[in-house]
């Protein structure tokens, strides 16, 4: 099943004399500047290797336009982008932003901030005003790139709070307070990239924890390394092999098996600017002679959920691969796919601290439904019970454990941003805690069990339950409350609340909508609770923490 390759030797043909090293010194180019960057990687050395008239990115714009993009018209314009935010004096490791659908501009902004040495950070454009605040007053950014409506709806609103930002870009339009993409980009002059090494900041991915504000988890230039080794030997991306990631760019995943690892294969990128529907979606397939496909469980459910008409007239022939990741893979997906799609879906698993794919079912080893697949070459992972400073491997096939990974994979995350005990906390004995509980079968394989903690996936989304009980707890009859997941066969689960008001509510059902739209207002409608229960206690320890877990039984 994996495609044949010229840009370096076989990763999975000796796994045991496998070496990051190898990776940087064979596979990655030497950039002319003597320094390592994640953009020249991606664009220079594809160039320099013969690519730069193929097609790179081919976008489907939402109102049915199609546009194709070189390795050198990419090049072209990220060098553009980098040039202006030279203009105006943004310097190394200062974060730029994005925040918006699927356009080209975003791709160019991504390359181009980090071929000038800036720290991409992508955001979710789902976040309502108050979580965007907090992202930017923590990324302290300078640039932001969006469009008129997000600007206008989530920015505006808050851009008083936010002294650092200096400079809103808008892709569609202009508006006061903001520039326009071509106005920000105009100049002809050379532009100077500054040099960046493996180790500097290149990647800041916000990611919801259990309890306080947003994590930002930084990644450094060499996970380049860690993207094109997993690009390469679990996705089986080859040089011009058109391959279609549908994972929203603001999230880890539409960064770095969106962006990152495809273009670093030399393989061809399809995106697409439309929200989800059956037809399209299949028709893009079709249409663009898909290879390999990575997605996610809930676009899956939805797929089913269209029912197999939605397939007639499709020929999805040229379809060799399905990955998943983002939430557990359920076997019958798996079958689903492997029935009505013409191939089986592998699943992938990783976290935005680890920064690429740590196991995955991958290479020409037969798809064992409800596995998770096993830890990709380079990587040291275990199954363990953490105490204090004490780690105690998990070896027994059928026993849960924590997933831990060793120190040293390129990607690893480098900080949390602005909180090094936080970050700290998240080692023990030189082992990453991951937070995540599986256990090995009688093949070696591991299956997923949950997460150790409260943090609720949602159609692939990571919602912190704190952030949205502070916001509830904002509204004037609340007096508090606690937040957790309740199951949905489509989104693997939804967010729900359960409300202890401040008197007995006169009108619960006018309540309930009040609370439901307050949260919407606040958070964005994928973050907002779906479900309000009204109750007179919540449970709680006995030191006051609310047991979030029993808040559903």
């Amino acid at each position: 099943m994996v495609s044949s390759r010229d840009n370096g030797p076989p990763m999975g043909a000796d796994e045991a004399s496998f070496s990051w090293e190898t990776v940087e010194r064979q596979w990655l180019g030497a950039q002319d500047d003597g320094g390592f960057n994640l953009a020249y990687q991606c664009l220079e050395r594809n160039i320099a290797a013969g690519r730069g008239g193929q097609e790179a990115l081919i976008w489907r714009g939402a109102e049915g336009e199609r546009q194709v993009y070189s390795y050198q018209d990419l090049l072209d314009g990220a060098l553009r982008f980098a040039r202006a935010l030279e203009r105006r004096g943004v310097r190394l490791a200062e974060r730029v932003c994005t925040l918006g659908p699927r356009r080209p501009e975003l791709y160019l902004a991504a390359l181009g901030t980090l071929r000038h040495g800036a720290v991409y950070a992508p955001l979710f454009s789902v976040y309502g005003p108050d979580p965007i605040r907090r992202r930017l007053e923590l990324g302290e950014a300078r640039v932001v790139i969006t469009t008129r409506r997000l600007f206008e709806e989530r920015i505006a609103p808050v851009r008083g709070a936010l002294p650092a930002l200096e400079h809103v870009v808008l892709v569609d339009d202009e508006a006061p307070g903001a520039a326009s993409w071509e106005a920000f980009c105009a100049n002809d002059a050379a532009p100077q990239p500054m040099a960046t090494g493996a180790e500097y900041p290149a990647l800041l991915h916000f990611t919801s924890g259990t309890s306080g504000p947003p994590k930002g988890v930084l990644h450094v230039h060499r996970a380049a390394a860690a993207h094109l080794a997993t690009g390469r030997e679990v996705l089986g991306l080859a040089p011009g092999e058109r391959y279609w990631c549908t994972a929203d760019p603001g999230w880890v995943t539409g960064v770095s098996y969106g962006i990152l690892a495809p273009l670093l294969c030399g393989a061809t990128l399809v995106v697409d600017e439309g929200e989800f529907d059956a037809q399209r979606w299949y028709g893009i397939l079709a249409t663009e002679g898909v290879r390999c496909w990575f997605t996610a469980p809930t676009a899956l459910r939805m797929l089913r959920r269209a029912g197999p008409e939605a397939l007639e007239g499709f020929d999805l022939s040229r379809l060799e691969r399905i990955f998943s990741t983002g939430e557990p893979l359920d076997p019958a997906l798996t079958e689903w796919t492997e029935n009505h799609l013409g191939r089986p879906t592998r699943d992938a698993w990783w976290q935005s601290e680890t920064g690429a794919i740590m196991t995955a079912q991958y290479g020409d080893a037969p798809v064992r439904a409800g596995r998770m697949g096993r830890p990709v070459p380079g990587v040291e992972l275990i199954l363990a019970e953490a105490d204090g400073d004490t780690v105690t491997p998990v070896t027994q096939p059928g026993t849960t454990g924590e997933i831990l990974i060793r120190r040293g994979w390129p990607s690893m995350f480098r900080a949390y941003l602005g909180a090094p005990e936080r970050y700290r906390a998240a080692f023990v004995d030189n082992w990453y805690r991951s937070g995540d509980l599986a256990q090995w079968d009688e093949q070696g394989e591991l299956r997923f069990i949950g997460r150790a903690d409260d943090v609720i996936k949602t159609a692939g989304h990571m919602v912190g339950p704190a952030e949205v009980e502070a916001v509830l707890n904002h509204h004037p009859e609340v007096a508090e409350c606690g937040v957790s997941g309740i199951p949905d066969p489509v989104a693997g689960a939804l967010v729900a609340a359960w409300v202890v008001t401040r008197r007995p509510p006169e009108a619960p059902e006018q309540l309930r909508r009040d609370l439901i739209t307050h949260a919407r207002q606040r958070l964005g409608a994928a973050v907002a609770p779906r479900e309000i229960h009204f109750v007179d206690e919540l449970p709680k320890t006995p030191s006051g923490k609310i047991l979030r877990r029993q808040l559903s039984t």
